[in-house]
């Protein structure tokens, strides 16, 4: 008599009930569906439901141009401060130039001193005599542009969320690419309208001295701007901030949720350099309000309680977790802005999308059913066995999709349909080998047993270089590539349940009820 342990059949029963419980939803989409089942669908890729695509890249010449234009004024100021002459200083593309006159470097610290005192990642060439170029070391240009690209990803998830989109991909692509997806959006006028923005970060001090009737009028002092609240339900509508930016955002190195007094704030961290111009701002301006500003509006405006020199603050308010939460994204969000070029776009039609729907959804069904029937005929009752595992295969596919709301796209119904034969190569394995084994004399019970045991280690092994195969994939690919080693490397998995457990379990219900003496093929 064949049996399996009872832990084991009540963990295929357990897996087969709850994964069909995930796939319904796929499949019951009537307005009756039961509240108490899973929800979750499969969400249909570019190539399904139709959308935009755009591969944006990150400008990081026009970024460096501008960020040299600050560190000029920052160069200037430290050698003013440290009393040495200059002339001829410049920005350029890639450095900052200037020319010291010999007679004010003789006493003080040397200019490599003046330059790490601005910002460590800077290094200083002398060109020529008494003339220095400064730049950045290759390290932090490379560390740079990475922290720029992970940003610039934050921005852009932030601003198609808004919209209330469902499920964008956007994703890295090498070390200066930006992947966006938008399934449901046809137009990607609309997708480059949204994401025109640079999400531009600045510090501003507001200007005490305009009362609320002036704020009310509209009527501010010269070098003085009016900026709106980016909340609604701020009790403040309308900021009169200094037209002067105090502190520049891409100096802004984290922002996290933390606690204080069991309330949730923001803390926020800058860079060296945003360390000191904090340090300043706040020690020189006590108990006034120091504005946060992104894209032109006042995310909030604290209070300034106290000096402080360490390169880290809190913003205090009325926080839930969730508002805090976003607060700390906007900051971590809009702390490196950069131009972004778009060096491919293109659309795919709703109606597109559905034809690739029906083409896949074809090819599926034209594989099971073929499949389905060839089992049917060469192995009979086992064949029977075969397909309900190959379905059940499909189920568990289905369900895990949805579980993980993982994104589906045509290479993927590639990838389902290729598991489809590989589930049936696992039984056409154990079931040849049954016949085998029958074939040299042993007894039925042996040779099922022997049939499952001897062929484990072939379905095994080529099943894991399959699957490591789908993960060199995964790891190395983008995109639709990604798509395709996710069905390949969840179907490979539950194959092995099916193929190995379930098969098993209803062979061996049909031995021990027949009591046969011979395999039904």
């Amino acid at each position: 008599m064949l049996s399996l342990p009872l832990w084991k059949r009540w963990f295929i029963l357990l897996v087969c009930v709850s994964f069909t419980a995930l796939a319904l939803p796929n499949i019951w989409r009537s307005a009756d569906y039961p509240d108490f089942l899973p929800q979750k669908t499969v969400n249909l890729g570019l190539d399904l439901r139709g959308g935009s695509h755009l591969l944006l890249q990150i400008d990081l010449k026009s970024y460096l141009k501008q960020h040299f234009e600050t560190l000029k004024d920052d160069v200037r100021i430290a050698l003013r401060k440290e009393k040495i002459g200059y002339r001829r200083l410049i920005a350029r593309d890639d450095a900052v130039g200037f020319t010291i006159r010999p007679e004010t470097l003789s006493e003080g610290p040397n200019i490599s001193e003046i330059i790490a005192n601005i910002d460590s990642d800077l290094t200083v060439e002398e060109i020529s005599e008494n003339e220095f170029s400064v730049s950045y070391t290759p390290n932090a240009l490379i560390e740079k542009r990475l922290q720029l690209l992970e940003q610039s990803v934050e921005i852009i998830t932030r601003r198609i969320d808004e919209t209330g989109t469902k499920e964008p991909i956007i994703q890295r692509q090498g070390d200066d690419r930006v992947l966006v997806q938008v399934p449901g959006m046809e137009n990607p006028e609309q997708l480059k309208a949204m994401l025109g923005k640079t999400a531009k970060m600045t510090f501003h001090l507001v200007n005490e001295s305009v009362t609320p009737e002036q704020l009310a009028q509209g009527i501010v002092p010269p070098g003085t701007t009016i900026l709106n609240s980016d909340n609604p339900t701020n009790y403040q509508k309308r900021y009169p901030v200094y037209s002067r930016v105090a502190l520049s955002g891409e100096l802004l190195v984290g922002a996290a949720v933390t606690y204080s007094q069991g309330q949730p704030v923001v803390d926020f961290t800058f860079n060296t350099l945003g360390a000191r111009k904090f340090g300043d701002i706040t020690e020189n301006n006590v108990d006034k309000r120091f504005a946060v500003v992104l894209d032109g509006k006042v995310i909030t405006a604290p209070v300034i309680r106290s000096a402080i020199l360490g390169g880290k603050g809190i913003i205090e308010g009325s926080f839930t977790v969730e508002s805090a939460n976003e607060l700390a994204i906007l900051l971590r969000a809009g702390a490196l802005p950069a131009p972004m070029k778009i060096i491919e776009e293109r659309s795919v039609g709703p109606s597109l999308g559905a034809d690739s729907v029906a083409a896949g959804e074809k090819a599926v069904l034209i594989a099971v059913v073929a499949i389905m029937i060839f089992m049917l005929l060469y192995y009979g009752l086992f064949g029977i066995f075969s397909n309900i595992a190959l379905l059940m295969n499909l189920i568990i596919i289905l369900g895990t999709l949805s579980l993980m709301q993982a994104t589906l796209t045509l290479p993927g119904i590639a990838g389902i349909a290729l598991t489809m034969g590989m589930a049936v190569d696992a039984n056409t394995l154990i079931f040849e080998r049954m016949r085998e084994e029958l074939a040299t004399g042993k007894s039925l019970i042996s040779s099922i047993d022997l049939g499952f045991k001897n062929a484990f280690g072939t379905i095994f092994d080529s099943n894991l270089t399959t699957l490591l195969a789908a993960c060199l994939l995964f790891y190395f690919g983008s995109g639709t590539v990604k798509g395709f080693a996710v069905t390949l490397s969840i179907g490979i998995i539950s194959s092995m349940f099916t193929a190995i457990l379930l098969t098993r379990w209803m062979v061996n219900i049909w031995h021990n009820r027949s009591h046969s003496k011979a395999l039904p093929f």
